[in-house]
């Protein structure tokens, strides 16, 4: 399992599937993450459209998701 930190607060992100996320709307070659929270904060969104966004993905068979 891939582990990263949160740019912004530095949080540990242990989940694939938010890492997934990260690369899916910020680019596969990103080096700066972030957590969910933080993520939906920068895209002035909730955490659950981010999870309701991750579930759209993996249904569509997006390899970045679990």
């Amino acid at each position: 399992m891939e582990t990263k930190k949160c740019y912004v607060c530095g949080i540990s992100i242990d989940n694939n599937n938010h890492i997934g996320l990260n690369k899916k709307l910020l680019g596969r070659k990103i080096d700066r993450y972030y957590c969910i929270d933080c993520l939906a904060e920068y895209f002035e969104i909730t955490t659950g459209e981010l999870l309701d966004r991750i579930e759209e993905f993996k249904a569509q068979g997006c390899a970045l998701f679990e």
